[in-house]
């Protein structure tokens, strides 16, 4: 089992910026793949972004690409989300998620996720 803590939500205005790092422990897999989704409210969860724990591959959704970074760190578990020039259309509940494997935007395909961290851009 995994375990996936997520931190540096918050607001900001739009143009901003914000870092999101999710701290996993427990059973990592290495050899999967760490993702970063977010639900607004009454919206289905969307993919935002995803990275390879062994080859640092990653994948982006078109509405963040160029604006938003992912990385990880392997000796530290930890991976990140670099946001930059955050729209309002940005605010959401974001969560970190776990898969094991080669997995991609499919929230299915995640078997693990941390509680989530609140990110609100205002205009």
């Amino acid at each position: 089992q995994v375990q996936l803590v997520e931190s540096g939500g918050g607001l900001v205005q739009a143009g901003g910026s914000l870092r999101l790092s999710c701290a996993a422990s427990g059973r990592t897999f290495r050899t999967g793949t760490m993702g970063w989704f977010r639900q607004a409210p009454g919206k289905e969860r969307e993919f935002v972004a995803r990275i390879t724990w062994s080859s640092g591959i990653t994948y982006y959704a078109d509405s963040v690409k160029g604006r938003f970074t992912i990385s990880r760190d392997n000796a530290k578990n930890t991976v990140w989300l670099q946001m930059n020039s955050l729209k309002p259309e940005d605010t959401a509940v974001y969560y970190c998620a776990a898969g094991s494997g080669v997995v991609y935007s499919r929230f299915q395909d995640y078997a693990n996720w941390g509680q989530g961290t609140q990110v609100t851009v205002s205009s």
